[in-house]
């Protein structure tokens, strides 16, 4: 982004009175808080966000894909089914309620959820995009944070500076793709075919018009890419290669007590656990969360098959336990791969004309964001930000005696387990968010929800110690909001 020589400054003196929340950052779970939010007439929020508006995974919204969690994990829905941004309400705003209820569908398109969330964002008025946050800071003398931001045109360029203050701020800026270390160069050179799945969409024509093309990653995009690609070319010409660095294109999890990992009894059970088991468990609970749903591979397989009642096999070569050590570009511009295998303990060299990486998504650091407020920071062992159970960080008691804090939203993998991602417990995680931000319980939530007792001791829920109040006072029920 260029910036102008001089940027005009919005005027800021002594600061007025600051809002009760501030959010940095709008996706899912942010855009989750706002709507709880929304109704709950004492409170005073404001989310900022970069991007021009809202838009979720835009280069995965592959058609016929769908959400891996039902359309129950809406926004709201799970902490407040009454709720007028609930995904039923949307459906009904659009007079489309009897043709979902025919179509019998508990998984909704990914592009029907992205439509969804930008109703709710262009309909919810605490929200700010084309806010770009610059710094944050702790103010001791009026015991708030100062929030600067750096407003952008619909261009990309900074159009004015500003601030904002806040007396609790909720950090979700999510996470940004994972681009491996070795391929890294390629993926950064100008006219080599080496992108990241986050993009897939955009780039989509070019590779189906490349020579050959190689998927690497054994998680869902990964194999939606690839099944995409496979029934776009022609049979017989597929030239589709896919590697993964897990031992097989293994199944997700998804049978009923499995999905119980899922719920606020279990990562209430796994914050409460010590840090090393904690970070001994994570990895191994990665069929949880990567691997892949049955419908697809299912899918996958059904086309392969399709692929040789000519007696052919299709030119499609799918091969687990890989991993990339290095990369580069030959001498005719194609790609080269060097694998290993791992089980083998054998090398070799894989030529192709594309890349396509499917290598998930990390969460965007938070440390740039707070480099300001370092002092006031807690830290684990290993570096990282400290968050209880409420997913509040921990700071100094100089900070928090003043009665503010922050929150953050996909950032406690670490502390609170392998649902931190997960969309079926925004509603939850933003209702408990709410209720700890006011004292009150706005959203009375149950204290019990697995069949699954986790671990030997129970613990008793941080919310039940504290003796329930009534609802916040709330605005009256306005109309459906409007179909946008």
């Amino acid at each position: 982004m260029s910036t102008p020589t001089t940027i005009p400054t919005q005027p800021t003196g002594r600061p007025g009175t600051p809002h009760d929340l501030v959010g940095i950052g709008i996706g899912p779970f942010n855009l989750s808080l706002a709507a709880l939010a929304a109704p709950l007439t004492t409170l005073d929020t404001a989310f900022y966000e970069q991007r021009p508006a809202f838009h979720w995974h835009p280069g995965l919204l592959i058609e016929g894909t769908t959400l891996q969690v039902p359309f129950l994990a809406d926004l709201v829905t799970l902490a407040d089914p009454t709720s007028d941004w609930s995904f039923l309400n949307y459906l009904r705003g659009h007079d489309r309620l009897f043709p979902f209820y025919f179509a019998e569908r508990f998984h909704t398109d990914r592009t029907e959820y992205d439509a969804y969330c930008r109703w709710v964002s262009d309909n919810l008025g605490n929200l700010h995009y084309g806010h770009q946050i610059d710094a944050v800071r702790w103010d001791s003398e009026h015991a708030h944070f100062e929030i600067d931001y750096t407003r952008i045109d619909p261009h990309g360029e900074a159009e004015a500076l500003g601030r904002t203050h806040a007396k609790n701020l909720a950090l979700g800026i999510g996470t940004a793709p994972h681009v491996p270390q070795p391929l890294r160069p390629l993926a950064d050179a100008p006219g080599t075919l080496v992108l990241h799945s986050a993009d897939y969409l955009q780039h989509r024509d070019r590779l189906l018009a490349a020579g050959h093309v190689t998927v690497v990653g054994s998680g869902q995009s990964g194999a939606e890419i690839f099944l995409d690609l496979l029934r776009r070319r022609p049979a017989g010409c597929e030239q589709l290669h896919w590697l993964a660095r897990t031992e097989a294109f293994a199944p997700m999890e998804y049978s009923k007590l499995g999905l119980e990992h899922f719920t606020p009894d279990y990562t209430r059970y796994f914050h409460h656990l010590p840090q090393a088991a904690r970070d001994d468990l994570l990895p191994r609970q990665w069929q949880l969360h990567k691997g892949i749903d049955a419908e697809t591979l299912a899918a996958i397989h059904d086309e392969l098959y399709r692929r040789t009642l000519g007696n052919t096999w299709p030119d499609a070569t799918l091969t687990p336990g890989v991993t990339v050590r290095t990369a580069g570009r030959i001498g005719d511009g194609r790609i080269e791969l060097h694998l290993e295998h791992t089980r083998q303990n054998t090398r070799s060299r894989h030529t192709t004309d594309a890349v396509v990486l499917a290598t998930g998504y990390h969460e965007r650091p938070l440390d740039p964001l707070l480099v300001a407020l370092e002092p006031h920071l807690t830290r684990d062992t290993e570096g990282r930000l400290a968050i209880d159970e409420h997913y509040r960080l921990v700071l100094d008691p100089a900070l928090t005696a003043t009665g503010s804090t922050i929150y953050v939203q996909n950032a406690e993998r670490h502390t609170h387990g392998v649902g931190a991602p997960d969309l079926g417990l925004a509603a939850w995680r933003s209702a408990t968010i709410l209720n700890t931000l006011t004292g009150t319980t706005p959203y009375p939530l149950p204290e019990r929800t697995a069949f699954t007792t986790f671990g030997l001791q129970q613990r008793t829920p941080a919310s039940e110690t504290t003796t329930a109040q009534p609802r916040r006072a709330t605005t009256p029920r306005p109309a459906t909001p409007s179909s946008g």
